[in-house]
């Protein structure tokens, strides 16, 4: 049913009722204006301990539940009568790496499972990543045929997501987006790059030298919703032992920056000198994962863990991690909507208006 509904569904109805995972994170709550902007009737499964903010509360059905409870899957979808789902929900950071492939994995099973099960089997788009891929080999970039080589805990359990997800491609039309590092107002995650620029000038790069000129793909929050909504309407869907790649995405901005580069571009936009560059030795940056991960479980062990880990260093070290966007471009019409140069200057102007920095 979803590998033949693939074509049928080439102009899909509007987005008139939609289920989200996620919106009360950096992604999600963007997506959920954006929807809420477009005039769609929003649901969104949100859990306990998670708020959403004040005024987009007021415009969404709020349904509280845990995305890996079959039952609340399968209560969120009954009362939001969705058409389309959008998978958000997911662990960057975990304290414990099977936590990774519990909430990563699992929760793609638990909700394309009690999609399928549906008789109006909704559209579900699902939100995977770059690292569910691996970095690039020689600094060519990634295309969505390649075969996957994840090489941290957290890639593995996006892999393992993207597989739960291929068991019900017969069943429902599903969409894969890979983003690699995303970024823009709200977003906590590059804050950690901007805030050594910002207050003492530096930019740390681990790996050495080496690892300065490790090359990496960006996307700004607002392009990523766009390329979102595209898939949910006219995107190709998964199909089970078809080409490689097929009903997956990866969406890009258009330059691919080293690292060192990279905090170049940070303190442009900031208004701000060249930073000094300090290149720490891998060794070095492996002990810092450990020593972080260790001072996380002993002085915060109900609090979320931290940004440095064990895990991420082996990220940082790895290579180069680009990829192309031109598949999403081709078949979607897809394309970022400003330069890295500009969008990382608004992203700058928020942290700032917002006394994150």
């Amino acid at each position: 049913m979803g590998c033949e509904q693939s074509s049928q569904r080439e102009h899909h109805p509007s987005l008139r009722a939609v289920l989200v995972t996620g919106a009360t994170g950096f992604i999600g709550a963007r997506l959920v204006r954006r929807l809420l902007e477009g005039r769609s009737r929003v649901s969104c499964l949100v859990r306990t301990s998670s708020s959403m903010d004040s005024r987009t509360a007021k415009q969404v059905q709020s349904i509280a539940g845990d995305v890996t409870d079959r039952a609340c899957a399968q209560r969120a979808l009954d009362q939001s009568r969705a058409t389309t789902v959008f998978h958000l929900a997911g662990l960057v950071r975990a304290r414990r790496r099977n936590d990774f492939m519990r909430v990563n994995a699992g929760g793609v099973e638990t909700l394309a499972a009690a999609c399928a099960a549906r008789v109006d089997a909704p559209v579900l788009v699902v939100i995977s990543s770059l690292a569910a891929a691996g970095p690039c080999a020689a600094n060519r970039l990634r295309v969505e045929r390649e075969t996957p080589a994840p090489v941290s805990a957290y890639g593995r359990s996006k892999l393992a997501g993207e597989r739960a997800a291929m068991k019900y491609a017969q069943a429902l039309p599903i969409t894969i987006m890979r983003p690699p590092m995303v970024f823009g107002p709200g977003d906590r995650g590059l804050l950690q790059m901007f805030r050594p620029v910002a207050r003492w000038g530096i930019h740390l790069v681990p790996g050495g030298l080496r690892g300065g000129e490790h090359r990496y793909s960006l996307v700004h929050v607002d392009d990523l919703v766009d390329g979102l909504l595209l898939a949910a309407e006219k995107g190709e869907r998964l199909c089970q032992n078809v080409q490689p790649g097929q009903g997956i995405y990866y969406l890009a901005g258009k330059e691919q920056p080293t690292y060192t580069q990279l905090g170049q571009v940070m303190a442009a936009a900031l208004g701000q000198h060249a930073p000094v560059v300090i290149r720490l030795p891998a060794p070095l940056v492996q002990v810092a994962g450990v020593i972080a991960e260790v001072a996380g479980a002993l002085r915060r062990p109900c609090v979320e863990p931290g940004w440095i880990s064990r895990d991420k260093i082996t990220e940082a070290l790895a290579g180069s991690w680009v990829c192309s966007s031109a598949k999403a471009k081709a078949q979607l019409g897809w394309s970022p909507a400003g330069t890295l140069a500009t969008q990382m200057s608004e992203t700058a102007k928020w942290y700032r208006e917002a006394k994150w920095l």
